[in-house]
């Protein structure tokens, strides 16, 4: 499968936030102007989200008012959450890589 170029920074992206942090998942998410957010999951005893949420809400409160891409690099798989919110905002799927950037699905 052949990626848009764009598509392809955005798992870059979320791959490198990934391996940064020492995270279990990491989500970069292109707005409708082209700007780009990058996330880790948050795993705290009082606060759990996921990557994809982080970074659309980094989105959203910079000023996005609908996604083109989201993705999202993890070992496991998106939840509907994931999915459901991505939708809400205009994406239809997401692109669901592994670790190593094999995009899977």
């Amino acid at each position: 499968m052949t990626l848009d170029p764009e598509d392809s920074k955005i798992i870059t992206l979320a791959r490198a936030t990934r391996a940064r942090n020492g995270t279990a998942e990491g989500a970069a998410v292109r707005d409708e102007t082209g700007r780009t957010y990058a996330a880790t999951n948050v795993a705290l005893d009082s606060l759990t989200l996921s990557a994809v949420q982080v970074a659309v809400a980094m989105a959203i409160s910079s000023g996005a008012r609908s996604l083109e891409a989201v993705a999202l690099v993890t070992g496991g798989e998106p939840s509907a959450d994931d999915a459901a919110v991505a939708a809400e905002l205009g994406v239809k799927s997401l692109l669901v890589a592994g670790p190593d950037g094999t995009l899977r699905g």
